[in-house]
């Protein structure tokens, strides 16, 4: 391997009303705008919870942003290539 890159995620977690909210942020050496969102209702009746809400709303922002992510990438791609293209997960 001649070259690394390197992205990063910024992860930020909070509680709003009675939800755990997820943000995943990437930062690239391009772009910082790409957001994912996720959020998860812990039940207090339940130990645990909490942590168990954190995970599940990181893993939605996550995937959220992977989601964005492969949106953004086709456009690119679009732009790049002057036709319509369809990325499948």
């Amino acid at each position: 391997m001649t070259a690394m890159k390197r992205w990063n995620v910024e992860i930020l977690i909070g509680e709003v009303d009675d939800r755990t909210y997820a943000e995943a942020q990437l930062y690239d050496e391009i772009r910082d705008d790409l957001v994912g969102t996720g959020q998860a209702r812990p039940r207090p009746d339940e130990p645990h919870s909490r942590e168990i809400g954190d995970e599940i709303a990181v893993a939605r922002a996550l995937s959220d942003l992977g989601h964005r992510l492969l949106v953004t990438a086709s456009g690119d791609l679009e732009e790049a290539i002057h036709r319509p293209v369809s990325l499948d997960h």
